[in-house]
């Protein structure tokens, strides 16, 4: 008799191309999302591997006694308790770099939006209003002669400082610690950062350390020639105190990507015409998705097929089975 299949649980949607590369070789046990989990008990102890895009809870780790790998669908993996694997012996993998170039054009794309209000032109144009009432106001800011502060220098970080170099504008970086060989000026603060800059693009992880870091202070500190984007996570905004900010002038425009509590956008924050909103799309083209989709299912194959994973998390270093 043929050996049976290994059992890979996919919790949650996941995209359809890791299913079609995994259906053959894997047993793929379906389960919905935040919730209970719903396994019999002979189910959980087969699960071997896991696929998941979202959350996958310590609990859930502890009701399959034989997993071994978790592949998150995405570069951010904070949904998944990854100390809690590590602890357990299961490896977790994201997607890093496969999505490094859409994300940093995402932000280049918010921060010229921001400044130079295309969307708001184009519609002016759509909605008759150029022939109604004439040109479309000046853009009250310029990309011209800023100073652009990055919250955060890693790979995303650095793909969108390599972009900002050809705009000629002054960079700068705050990271928890300095990093060698850059040659952008650092600052050790947050707020020492947004005080002497006039530009914040913020692109750090879902941490403890990043909860509403940007908040009525920082703003403050931009000022109101500011501008804010956000292409890492709403965590990392206090959106009330960036509401009050938009509302007072004390920050004159922002570009998001991300938001504290999607796909719920609060109400007033999409009042304000020097607000430029995406839903959550710097990622979001079919090649890229097709890319990551690869290495979720490349990372699941290799760690069956020769006990090591492509692209582990740090908590979770990839070892030999």
């Amino acid at each position: 008799m043929p050996s049976p299949k290994t059992a890979v649980l996919v919790v949650g949607k996941m995209h359809s191309r890791v299913l079609e590369t995994l259906n053959d070789r894997f047993d793929l046990v379906q389960m919905e999302a935040n919730g209970n989990h719903g396994l019999d008990a002979e189910t959980a102890k087969r699960i071997r591997g896991a696929v998941v895009s979202g959350s996958f809870s310590a609990a859930l780790m502890d009701a399959l006694p034989a997993l071994e790998v978790i592949a998150s669908f995405g570069v951010g993996y904070d949904g998944v308790d990854a100390r809690h694997a590590a602890s357990k012996g299961i490896i977790v993998t994201n997607t890093p770099d496969v999505l490094n170039d859409e994300v940093a054009d995402t932000a280049l794309a918010l921060l010229l939006n921001a400044a130079r209000r295309f969307p708001q032109a184009e519609n002016w144009l759509r909605q008759g209003r150029w022939v109604s009432e004439g040109a479309f106001p000046l853009s009250p800011f310029s990309l011209k002669g800023r100073h652009v502060g990055l919250y955060g220098l890693g790979r995303i970080g650095q793909e969108i400082a390599n972009r900002l170099e050809p705009f000629k504008v002054k960079i700068s970086y705050h990271t928890r610690s300095r990093h060698e060989g850059v040659s952008y000026d650092y600052y050790p603060t947050l707020k020492g950062m947004a005080e002497a800059v006039d530009t914040l693009i913020a692109i750090v992880p879902k941490t403890p350390q990043t909860h509403k870091t940007i908040d009525a202070e920082v703003l403050s500190a931009l000022g109101p020639e500011g501008i804010l984007i956000n292409v890492g996570r709403g965590w990392t905004v206090d959106e009330d105190a960036l509401i009050a900010a938009l509302r007072s002038g004390a920050i004159g425009a922002v570009g998001l990507d991300v938001f504290y509590d999607e796909p719920n956008v609060p109400a007033e924050l999409l009042t304000f015409p020097n607000a430029t909103l995406l839903p959550h799309i710097a990622s979001a083209t079919v090649p890229t998705r097709n890319a990551m989709a690869d290495l979720v299912a490349n990372n699941v194959i290799e760690w069956f097929a020769k006990g090591v994973a492509l692209t582990p998390v740090p908590e979770t270093p990839s070892r030999q089975r």
